[in-house]
């Protein structure tokens, strides 16, 4: 497991969605963000401004990026409030 990938053995996106996260589909990963946690250190939007940015709706296109920029980003999230999934090729 990496960063704030979700190890589906323990925590799944299920139970992401129950604790308030919500889900944005891609075809290579799912991103998974909670707004109550987040501490807006903008580590998402400086890093992968085409896939988090905040003035459009939604504001997460996972696809707008590549998949390893990504999960980079994502790892760089000091809160927690990112979360992904790799999906299998």
């Amino acid at each position: 497991m990496r960063g704030n990938e979700i190890n589906v053995g323990i925590t799944t996106g299920e139970m992401l969605i129950e604790q308030g996260y919500r889900k944005y589909e891609g075809k290579d990963v799912d991103i998974y963000y909670n707004k109550e946690i987040c501490i807006h250190a903008g580590k998402c939007t400086h890093g992968a401004p085409d896939v988090f940015k905040v003035q459009r709706r939604p504001w997460v296109l996972p696809d707008n990026g590549s998949s390893d920029n990504v999960i980079k980003v994502i790892d760089s999230c000091p809160s927690g409030a990112l979360k992904y999934v790799t999906k299998s090729k």
